[in-house]
């Protein structure tokens, strides 16, 4: 048996980067900003019950929970920008999925590695009609790849596809596009 392992051309090897990506939901973003603002909301509301031990630091609680909520606001702000620019692309062999605003993180699954789909919602994500996607790969300790802010019909077809070439079956194609 004779061992082959022939050099590549890097310039000649296939980008991900370039590929077209599908943006998620647009009903995403304000479901992120609510549940930011809903954590930040409780940590003004504790900055606010919470006892002062100074006379002195009693009449800053209001302005230290205004604070909290501002910066609330501002984050809130920020991951509805964020969540704007979230998109993925279902390939072939692989599943792509990009997030980040400051920092960019593109995560690439190959379909190969993935033993296991299954989607999540919390009560929030059911009100705007949202669904995670978290697929998990040989080998791995947790979800490898979360795919947030899909809409339920797309989820369940994306998952159908992805079990389905994981079982090496055909998955039934649908043609209608939801980016709502």
């Amino acid at each position: 048996m004779t061992f082959h392992n022939e050099a590549l051309d890097p310039a000649a090897l296939p980008r991900w980067e370039r590929v077209a990506l599908t943006p998620v939901s647009r009903r995403l973003a304000p479901c992120h900003a609510l549940s930011i603002m809903g954590r930040w909301a409780l940590v003004a509301g504790l900055v606010w019950l919470f006892p002062a031990p100074a006379e002195e630091l009693v009449r800053w609680k209001p302005a230290a929970a205004g604070g909290v909520l501002l910066l609330g606001l501002l984050l809130a702000g920020l991951g509805w920008v964020e969540a704007r620019r979230r998109g993925y692309a279902l390939r072939e062999h692989d599943l792509i999925y990009r997030r980040g605003l400051l920092v960019q993180r593109s995560r690439v699954l190959p379909v190969a590695r993935l033993q296991h789909v299954e989607t999540l919602s919390n009560p929030l994500e059911r009100g705007f009609g949202l669904v995670r996607l978290v697929c998990f790969t040989a080998g791995g300790r947790g979800a490898d790849l979360v795919l947030e802010g899909l809409p339920a019909e797309r989820a369940e077809a994306v998952k159908q596809h992805l079990l389905a070439r994981v079982s090496g079956t055909s998955a039934p194609r649908e043609d209608g596009d939801d980016a709502a």
